[in-house]
């Protein structure tokens, strides 16, 4: 990554204090590594909007293309008053080791926009995610097979339409102009299930952990899901679909922080009414069951089995890590634990499971929507008939074996064909299945400190690998 010109941030820092510690077990080249380190391009750009009362305010937005070992280039986009370039940039190469790590076929980028989307109307952040798009358009840094935006914190589908649209605009005679960017509306050529993926990556990635008997017995915990006690950091899109679908399979949410404090119930929370609570009230304060604390941070520190911080970097700090009594962290935002403090975590036996892994699942059904854009197709579309016909003929064939016929309620349920999001869930649950084995088994075979070094080493081999066979490094 390219030094920036004010003192480095904790997440900034931890980006790279990470990647040294896995190159520091590398046997690559350093002058390979420090390419693999180094971001390839950032566009840094400020341009006029007018403002509601017709006043012209200047934005400043930023586009970092970490990697182009392959390309495109993939990452969201963030809407923050708080985005810096060194940000973005570390935001980047998370995107690239990430993607390597598990098995996608692009390279990291990442954008923001210093605006407060929570302060402004819906007509002004329209106008200015439509400049924003046209910038990128000016200097290449949006298409189809160079660089591929999506929803990050402060963005959603709204906004990714809106970048469609302005991008298809801007290059009407192009064929695959809506796979410029992904997470959108289905409606505009979106892909079920993409809502919820990132959140549910996090379920497996957890559920992938739990599962390794040894390891959780090294915690002092059973095997599973069910019945583990957990707090979520963050009732946003992902904090709140990794809650409901751990909790939907069987574990129990003690603590939820928000912005304007949070809640802690060691009996359980009723998810569903603390998230109706917090949306229309803007805070978990006076929800009438478990204790309300007014600094989210302390519910961070209160005891669980599983702590998941699915908000913003660098909340867990050498400050609070000694306090943290979880066994196990699971990164459901991108660099919430601090370098320093994952070195505490590691010495007192805390597992943590690392973000480029873990959230993971994003980025992941993105992949799916980008593929389903280009080939102008569905999923589903081409298997459904042909896939409820083998099942139907599997049926016909046991019945006439056994004597039996089942009941049309029964014979619809097995013979029913995978629905386009079943498809997306199944190769998501695979994914994050695959990835874990080949970052458990490094952790193990070779005998590294952590999860999280061991998540690096894999991403920098492939990295590196696909550097090597291009042969810019013979």
């Amino acid at each position: 990554m390219n030094e920036p010109a004010s003192a480095p941030s904790p997440f900034y820092q931890s980006v790279g204090a990470y990647f040294d510690r896995a190159a520091d077990l590398s046997s690559f080249p350093v002058g390979l590594l420090d390419q693999v380190k180094s971001c390839n391009g950032i566009y840094r750009m400020k341009f006029p909007v007018k403002d509601d009362e017709g006043n012209i305010v200047v934005i400043e937005a930023f586009r970092a293309e970490h990697s182009h070992h392959r390309l495109p280039c993939k990452g969201g986009i963030r809407f923050s008053p708080h985005v810096t370039q060194e940000e973005t940039v570390a935001l980047a190469a998370l995107m690239t080791y990430k993607c390597a790590l598990v098995g996608l076929p692009f390279g990291g980028a990442k954008g923001s926009v210093r605006i407060d989307p929570r302060a402004i109307s819906p007509g002004f952040r329209e106008r200015v995610t439509r400049r924003y798009t046209a910038e990128l358009v000016k200097k290449n840094f949006i298409g189809p097979q160079t660089d591929v935006p999506a929803p990050d914190y402060g963005t959603g589908e709204q906004e990714m339409a809106w970048i469609a649209d302005t991008y298809r605009a801007l290059n009407f005679n192009q064929p695959d102009t809506y796979a410029c960017v992904t997470g959108k509306p289905l409606d505009l050529h979106g892909i079920p299930g993409r809502r919820e993926a990132t959140g549910l990556g996090v379920y497996f990635g957890i559920k992938e952990c739990l599962d390794r008997a040894e390891d959780m017995a090294a915690l002092g915990l059973t095997p599973g899901v069910a019945g583990k006690r957990v707090i979520i950091q963050g009732l946003g899109n992902v904090g709140s679909h990794a809650a409901h679908f751990l909790q939907k399979n069987g574990a129990l949410i003690v603590g939820l922080a928000e912005l304007g404090g949070g809640l802690y119930d060691p009996a359980g929370l009723d998810l569903r009414r603390a998230q109706h609570h917090f949306r229309e009230n803007g805070s978990l304060a006076d929800f009438g069951a478990g204790t309300f604390v007014a600094d989210p941070a302390q519910v961070l520190e209160m005891p669980c089995d599983i702590l998941v911080p699915a908000a913003l970097e660098s909340v867990i700090t050498p400050a609070n890590a000694p306090r943290i009594q979880a066994k196990i962290i699971a990164e459901a935002a991108n660099g919430p634990v601090e370098f320093a403090a994952d070195e505490i975590l590691t010495a007192r036996g805390i597992l943590v499971i690392p973000d480029l892994y873990l959230n993971a699942g994003g980025v992941t059904v993105s992949y799916f929507e980008w593929l389903k854009n280009l080939s102008h197709v569905s999923f589903d579309r081409m298997t459904t008939r042909i896939s409820e016909q083998a099942k139907t003929q599997i049926i016909d064939a046991v019945e006439r074996l056994t004597g039996r016929t089942l009941e049309n309620g029964d014979r619809h349920q097995i013979t029913a064909p995978p629905r386009e999001v079943d498809i997306v869930h199944s190769a998501l649950a695979e994914t994050m299945a695959f990835a874990y084995h080949q970052i458990h088994d490094a952790w193990k075979t070779r005998d590294l400190p952590d999860l999280r070094t061991a998540a690096y080493t894999v991403a920098l081999d492939r990295v590196c690998r696909s550097y090597l066979a291009h042969g810019i490094f013979p």
